[in-house]
């Protein structure tokens, strides 16, 4: 059974970083994209970054390109994705969810309905 946990969320103030983590399990890791979404109070859930297979490629949502990077293990042994939040704004307070596909072999994808797993979210708050 696939599982996504995320980690790392919390209550930073504007300018700050953190970083957010999502373990998988139950599959080959190294087989998937992984992609990171969001979802404020009142707002449909948005893309923010999504990374290739191989961590080669990734892409990003306009609005926190230049400040945001995914990453993945190198050497997929952890199983594991990463967000890195720089330069964090008011307007990026969000719970965040990692995503996944269930086809291996696909490539990146950018949007909710392309994601077949969820995690269960992480509470990221940014204080002006």
């Amino acid at each position: 059974q696939v599982q996504l946990v995320e980690s790392g969320g919390g209550l930073v103030q504007a300018g700050g970083s953190l970083r957010l983590s999502c373990a998988d399990s139950g599959r080959t890791f190294s087989s998937y994209p992984m992609g990171w979404f969001r979802q404020a109070p009142g707002k449909e859930r948005e893309f923010v970054a999504s990374i290739s297979r191989s961590g080669l490629s990734a892409y990003y949502a306009d609005s926190v390109k230049g400040r945001y990077t995914i990453s993945r293990d190198k050497d997929n042994s952890k199983n594991t994705v990463y967000l890195q939040m720089n330069s964090l704004k008011p307007e990026d307070t969000a719970i965040y969810y990692c995503a996944s596909r269930r086809s291996p072999g696909v490539g990146i994808f950018n949007t909710p309905n392309e994601a077949d797993y969820w995690g269960q979210g992480t509470q990221v708050t940014v204080s002006s």
